[in-house]
């Protein structure tokens, strides 16, 4: 952090005492600090106290009535090498995302060319809103970092996610940014996600409970790292938040297969977390097949086994990740699979634990290596998963 360049932006929030501990980690760290605070910052911490801690003059206007300067917005964030906001309110990122700009430290967030991170912090209630997340998600898909909320007890005496990251983790973020620990920066990664449908006719589809989740939790986590994500994707409801991965949208086994082989050779690691239907209709109807008081008997013919044709492509610079949902003999199948598929390592979870598989958020995983080594992990959300699976890809890519 020594000798970086950093604009501290403090908003009207109860925890914007823990600003004035940033500031002073951040000046011991040999971090040069200007702070910007809105009107309202000022009802809970005094500029006095910020000044001396940073060293320098707080930025509260555009003109300065004490020297007679103007405060220059797009020179501040020009000059920095990072714009953290702690405590940012759901009021100033809900201005940021949208475009306001009535103080000085809006206008400098809409001028700041350097990395932006916001440190949320409101009530538990205020948090949860659509209207929050959705605020949220837009800064994100403007390339900004966001700290996340913490979870305990809250200014107005309920526990719950609102509470602003503690400053010491603050600086770890900053300090992991400008350490660039991005682990697989510039490593080429095709993941596969979600479901896929086979048309009977044109209004029915043979299909399964896939939520492409953890598909869109491992993108969200490579791209995170630095990878270069291209997402082949089923039909689901989730949109992806970094804006650098790159989607492409398809329905049936049969365009996630051309899809795949077209991409496969460009990539270093490739993970196939997509269900797959096994089998698909071997004539589906043009038009509705209407409702008929007898049976109806619908042909299936296998789809192509995209992992296993892809094992015919696979090079030795190529590290491939397999799933396998079951719900008998689980580690003897998923062990078949992986010499079967030539897969570097598997990802297998059940059926039978509890939160765990088709739909929900979280889920409970084993990987299992080409060696048959075998590591179990406990239920956890879905985005942490997908974490467990990237330290795993990020050991074999050193290896390779």
């Amino acid at each position: 952090m020594k000798g970086k360049k950093i604009i501290i932006g403090i908003t009207g929030g109860i925890a914007a005492y823990k600003a004035a501990i940033l500031v002073r980690l951040l000046i011991k760290k040999g971090a040069e600090v200007q702070v910007i605070m809105t009107p309202f910052a000022e009802k809970f911490i005094t500029p006095l106290t910020l000044s001396t801690l940073s060293k320098k003059p707080v930025l509260k206007m555009f003109y300065n009535p004490e020297n007679g300067d103007w405060n220059s917005h797009v020179d501040l964030g020009l000059r920095a090498d990072a714009f953290v906001i702690a405590p940012a309110t759901a009021n100033t990122m809900g201005k940021a995302a949208n475009g306001i700009a009535d103080n000085l430290l809006l206008t400098t967030y809409l001028s700041a060319k350097c990395p932006v991170f916001w440190a949320p912090a409101m009530d538990l209630d205020m948090f949860k809103h659509p209207a929050v997340q959705n605020n949220i998600k837009k800064l994100k898909s403007f390339g900004n970092n966001i700290i996340d909320a913490e979870t305990g007890e809250l200014a107005s005496g309920l526990e719950g996610k609102g509470r602003m990251a503690e400053p010491e983790k603050i600086l770890a973020e900053l300090e992991n940014f400008f350490n660039n620990k991005k682990k697989l920066k510039g490593v080429k990664t095709l993941i596969t996600a979600g479901p896929t449908y086979e048309n009977i006719d044109p209004v029915r589809f043979i299909g399964n409970r896939s939520s492409g989740k953890t598909g869109y939790a491992l993108a969200e986590a490579f791209a995170e790292q630095g990878a270069e994500v291209t997402l082949i994707s089923g039909p689901v409801n989730i949109k992806t938040e970094n804006p650098e991965i790159k989607v492409i949208k398809v329905e049936n086994a049969e365009e996630m297969y051309l899809q795949t082989k077209k991409h496969f050779p460009k990539n270093n690691v490739i993970i196939f977390s997509a269900a797959v239907a096994d089998y698909t209709p071997a004539n589906p109807a043009n038009s509705k097949i209407k409702k008929k008081t007898n049976s109806l008997t619908v042909e299936l013919k296998p789809t192509k086994d995209i992992a296993a044709e892809m094992s015919k492509l696979k090079t030795k610079k190529q590290i491939t990740v397999g799933f396998a949902l079951e719900t008998d003999n689980e580690i003897e199948n998923a062990k078949k699979k992986i010499n079967k598929k030539k897969f570097d390592i598997i990802v297998l979870n059940s059926l039978k634990d509890k939160g765990a598989g088709f739909a929900y958020d979280t889920n409970k995983i084993s990987i299992i290596d080409k060696n048959n080594n075998i590591e179990n992990f406990e239920l956890k959300p879905k985005t942490e998963v997908a974490k467990d699976i990237l330290r795993k890809v990020a050991e074999l890519l050193k290896s390779k």
